[in-house]
């Protein structure tokens, strides 16, 4: 098999490699090093599983945080639902006595597999100690990571925005080569997983670790399974493989996840057997370490001592293609540092929000006369003339000219302007047209950032990721107030102009919706469909953005539905969307309904704002947004729902949408629309008050209707959210009923 080629479906590991490994090339010793390392492991998961059930007794509960996947190894791989001590015995037990002596292949990859297992109840009898008050892990420091996180990858994840996921461990023999290395995978938008003690070498040399670069230092080496489990979880959550399944798990992993491991300095028995487990999932293992060829497994555990060439062969046996983008910019730019969070004594300045007027714009250039591609302005003071922690107006107008731009496509641009900026090392941005606020760190300023680079990022990635319609930009940057106030007017006509014209779109004044498969490859039978009052369920794709995405690529995810073939006007059901519904989800959903949570609701993927959900007891709906980690009248937390209704399942009662949805006037129409909601996490209902208390004056439930809807500061029980709704005379309580 070439490097790079990736494995035929459906081919088993034993059929291709076992027979493969000759015996003139039979790596013995990497085999016996892995045998000892499992029993190693083994033995210490024992000795601290019989002292945890001395200490807690049998029936103590074992898990992890935040997650509705037991022990998540041991669950994907096996099938058991760990929940107590005593069920981390059988496990144990199990692989004790499947040990055999023969060193092959097979043989060494349930080596690794067993040591997993011992790691796993290794690091859950540590969960043991953890409390609110006495955290494990302190940031940069993550542990493991929760549901919440995997499904917050999800989108990315999906369209492969996050190119791969690379697994370090051990310890490097040169600081400075590894953060380099590092470094590059960041900017290459690569998930990483560290552990051992190379998270403190990166640490010295300044890299960025930490939730919000998706470098999660994991902590000691028994932690390394954290990233084991975090690899699987996406596989049951996104591909839907049934826990226990190991060969569809194998697959799925191999052909979606593309996950390579680092393993670093010298080798010892525990480690290798950690490696041959990473192996057993189809992850293969790069050692920095020489190694002859008899030591080595052809594509799955190979020997690259030089840094410079480590990355390349990584990428290479994975078939992962990165495509530079060419930037004059003295920061690293990537998709990596988007969830970066700069605070104000963090910032050498900030532009609008609450201290400053700012605004951003893409706009259409019709002509391409006497425009200059790749040109950036500058029109008042840069960073370096002002005090540290200013706050400056700021004023960004995108000029964009292209032979196939229309105006439609404006907004989407203009969009993108967030996740541009967030790309950049040290820059932070929120919001969007006219309530833009931005941050650059005074790292970056440090490392020569000016507004000049700012422009030079924006021109690089809209070039980059739409070549199709953009041939030419040119940015403008204002921090000159008056101008910037100025500008900003002429910004907001254009917004005004296109909130009328999308106002005047309504799903009953189209003859067409338009698909989304963008999460297929994570959710094979989801297909969302997308109306002018009803969003993509992520919320980042609304009715104009799919029909431009498809404008502007034909072949692409976003496919136009036609409104044919009326069944059930109330409901929101049509031939034409079952079929293109049936045809597109591998022939599983049958019919669908657009606007009811009850019947045939619309399948939910991964990726979505929020989930609704039935509360029986009180007539009517809760909704929780994928912040809140509490608890929800339903019984159940955020991550609880979406591991039950996620992957392209349909669920009466309950369904994955956007946080926008909650506004529309086609919100659940079929089932009562917004009187049916009683309950939402305060934070949720705060972030949505304006709008919301817009769509229930329009829905006739008057101006107290919002606080007439309970959150968790009333309760989580349903019962007393269904005594406060009568206190408050709720609307729902008088509804017809919902079941």
């Amino acid at each position: 098999m070439a490097r790079g080629e990736k494995m035929p479906e459906g081919s088993g590991f034993d059929q291709i490699y076992d027979g493969a490994v000759q015996i003139g090339r039979f790596p013995e010793k990497l085999f016996q090093e892995a045998r000892q390392g499992a029993v190693a492991a083994l033995g210490l998961a024992e000795e601290v599983l019989e002292q945890a059930i001395s200490e807690y007794g049998i029936d103590h509960p074992a898990g992890f945080p935040d997650t509705a996947y037991f022990l998540p190894v041991i669950h994907s791989m096996s099938g058991e639902d760990i929940k107590t001590l005593g069920d981390c015995v059988p496990p144990l037990n199990r692989e004790r006595l499947l040990m055999r002596n023969e060193m092959t292949f097979a043989n060494a990859r349930r080596w690794g597999e067993a040591t997993w297992y011992a790691a796993e109840i290794i690091e859950a009898v540590r969960y043991l100690k953890q409390t609110p008050e006495a955290p494990l892990h302190t940031p940069p420091w993550t542990g493991f990571i929760g549901d919440p996180v995997v499904r917050a990858c999800g989108v990315k994840m999906v369209d492969w925005t996050i190119p791969g996921e690379a697994i370090i461990f051990g310890r490097a023999r040169d600081s400075r080569a590894i953060a380099v290395v590092v470094q590059k995978l960041m900017e290459a938008g690569l998930m990483i997983f560290l552990c051992d003690e190379v998270c403190n070498q990166l640490l010295s040399e300044g890299v960025k670790l930490g939730v919000e670069f998706m470098a999660y230092p994991l902590g000691s080496f028994t932690q390394l399974v954290h990233a084991a489990g975090f690899a699987l979880r996406a596989g049951m959550m996104f591909g839907r493989v049934p826990a226990g399944q190991k060969d569809a798990q194998r697959d799925y992993q191999r052909r979606r996840i593309r996950a390579f491991a680092l393993y670093l300095g010298g080798h010892d028995p525990v480690r290798t057997a950690a490696a041959m487990g990473a192996i057993n999932i189809g992850i293969p293992v790069v050692t920095d370490q020489a190694l002859p060829e008899d030591g080595q497994i052809p594509e799955w555990f190979i020997s690259v001592p030089d840094y410079d060439k480590i990355i390349q062969t990584c990428l290479e046996i994975r078939g992962i293609k990165i495509t530079p983008v060419g930037l004059d910019a003295p920061i690293s730019v990537g998709h990596t540092f988007e969830g970066e969070s700069i605070r104000r004594k963090e910032a050498q300045v900030e532009f609008g929000g609450s201290r400053a007027p700012g605004f951003e714009l893409v706009r259409m250039v019709k002509e391409a006369g006497g425009f200059l591609d790749g040109q950036v302005e500058l029109t008042g003071p840069d960073i370096d003339s002002v005090k540290p922690g200013s706050a400056l107006p700021l004023g960004i107008m995108v000029d964009v000219f292209g032979r196939k731009m229309q105006e439609d496509f404006e907004p989407v641009l203009e969009r993108r302007i967030h996740y541009f900026i967030n790309y950049g090392e040290g820059l932070w941005h929120v919001a969007q047209r006219d309530l833009i606020w931005v941050r650059i760190s005074s790292d970056a300023f440090k490392k020569g950032f000016r507004l000049k680079h700012l422009g030079n990022i924006l021109i690089a990635r809209l070039k980059a990721e739409f070549p199709a319609i953009v041939d030419r930009v040119k940015v403008s940057i204002y921090t000159e107030e008056q101008k910037v106030l100025e500008l900003r007017e002429t910004a907001r006509g254009y917004y005004k102009k296109r909130d009328e014209r999308l106002r005047l779109l309504s799903d009953d004044t189209v003859d067409t919706f338009f698909s989304c498969l963008l999460c297929q490859s994570f959710a094979p039978t989801h297909v969302c469909v997308i109306s002018p009052e009803r969003a993509g369920l992520c919320g980042a794709v609304s009715w104009l953005d799919a029909r431009a995405a498809y404008e502007i690529n034909p072949f692409g995810v976003n496919q136009p539905i036609r409104k044919q073939g009326l069944i059930d006007e109330k409901k929101g059901q049509w031939e034409s969307f079952n079929d293109f519904v049936y045809k597109n989800s591998q022939h599983t959903i049958t019919n669908v309904n657009l606007y009811t949570v009850m019947e045939y609701p619309h399948t939910s993927c991964g990726c979505f704002e929020c989930i609704l959900g039935i509360v029986p007891e009180c007539n009517g709906l809760m909704v929780v947004n994928r912040e809140h980690s509490g608890p929800t009248p339903t019984g159940m937390s955020f991550s609880t729902l979406a591991g039950l209704i996620g992957g392209g399942v349909q669920a009466p009662g309950f369904m994955g949408i956007s946080k926008s949805y909650l506004f529309s006037g086609k919100f659940v129409a079929a089932d009562g629309g917004l009187a049916r909601l009683v309950w939402m996490p305060l934070a949720l209902k705060e972030q949505l008050r304006t709008v919301l208390a817009a769509a229930a004056l329009n829905a006739g439930l008057g101006e107290e209707f919002l606080d007439q809807i309970a959150d968790e500061t009333i309760s989580t029980e349903s019962m007393e959210v269904l005594k406060f709704m009568e206190e408050k005379g709720h609307p729902a309580l008088n509804m017809e009923s919902l079941i």
